[in-house]
Parts: C-alpha cells; structure tokens; sequence
C-alpha cells in the first residue's frame, strides 16, 4: 500500500505560480513512478504529468507544457509540481498518483488532492 498526501494548492492569480508536493509512504518510493492529475469542475480527470523513478524521462499534457515541471526528491519521498504562468483554465484539483508499472501509466494508488484556483 501506498499513502499519497498532497500540498501546496491555493488560489493565485492568472500569471502567478505555485510548487504542489506529495509526500509518499508505505513503499519503496524508489520503486515508483509518479504522477500528477487534475480535475476540473464538470469535467474528467486527467493526465497532467508523469516522472519515472529514477527521475530520467519524463511526461507532460500539451496544455502544461512549458509551463509546469515536474521533478522528485527520492532522498524526501517526494514528488513536486511546479507550475508557472497559470491560466484560470488550470483551476483544478490536482491528484498526485503512484505506479508501480511507468510514468506513463497505468496509476495505482492516489492522494486525496489539492485545490488549485487561478483568478483572471
């Protein structure tokens, strides 16, 4: 089993940044993959970023490209989102998410989320 427990969310305006973090316990941290997901309201969830374990590939959504970085901390079992230039349209909840497969899936075990809200 694996405990995901995100932070870091809040509200920011449009052009401003924040760092998620997701702190992992429970398995070998070393030994997965991770992953960062949103939800809008009204809309599914989806694939935002992912990192191997090492921290050598690397994956991300064409609407966060060049604006967010994802990157891991294996020494603090973490996991960080950094996203820069914010849009309204990343007013989410972010999930940060396990695998014990890849970066590019499939996810395994989830965080409870974090609030992300981007005002105009």
């Amino acid at each position: 089993q694996v405990h995901l427990v995100e932070s870091g969310g809040g509200l920011v305006q449009a052009g401003g940044s924040l760092r998620l973090s997701c702190a992992a316990s429970g398995r070998t941290f070393r030994s997965l993959a991770m992953g960062w997901f949103r939800q809008a309201p009204g809309k599914e969830r989806e694939f935002v970023a992912g990192i191997s374990w090492s921290g050598e590939t690397t994956y991300y959504a064409d609407p966060v490209k060049g604006r967010f970085t994802i990157s891991r901390d294996n020494a603090k079992n973490t996991v960080y989102l950094q996203m820069n230039t914010l849009k309204p349209d990343d007013t989410a909840v972010y999930y940060c998410a396990a695998s014990l497969v890849g970066a590019s899936g499939p996810y395994h075990y989830w965080g409870q989320g974090t609030q992300v809200t981007v005002s105009s």
